[in-house]
């Protein structure tokens, strides 16, 4: 499966930015799909991941509550709702899937997209 992520840019705090991972190939909804973070200098971040069919989700404590991460498998896409947007949550935002994996080992997922960058200014 190939990812594409897109959605990113730059809002003033307490704004909100909605991402999105398009994904190319077959049996999308076979695929747990995670979204994680990297701020310049900082090791990877786990913020949120997704079930094959939605049903689960599963929040870093850092962005319960403001963000929201769902899916339309007719559509094999995967968004990241993100509201009420700090200038932590400044970052590359990256989306992952794997078969197995369901969880925030960034490690464990096999397939990337490229990332899409999120600035929140002060």
């Amino acid at each position: 499966v190939q990812l594409q992520a897109s959605g990113g840019g730059l809002v003033q705090a307490g704004g909100s930015l909605r991402l999105s991972c398009a994904a190319s190939g077959r049996a999308f909804s076979s695929y747990n799909v995670g979204w994680f973070r990297q701020a310049p200098g900082k090791d990877r971040e786990f913020v949120a991941a997704i079930t094959r069919s939605g049903s689960g989700t599963y929040y870093a404590d850092s962005v319960k509550g403001r963000f929201t991460i769902s899916r339309d498998n007719a559509k094999s896409t995967v968004y990241l709702q993100m509201n009420s947007l700090k200038p932590e949550d400044t970052a590359v935002y990256y989306c992952a899937a794997d078969r197995g994996t369901y969880g925030s080992s960034w490690y464990s997922y096999d397939y990337w997209g490229q990332g899409t960058q999120v600035t929140v200014s002060s």
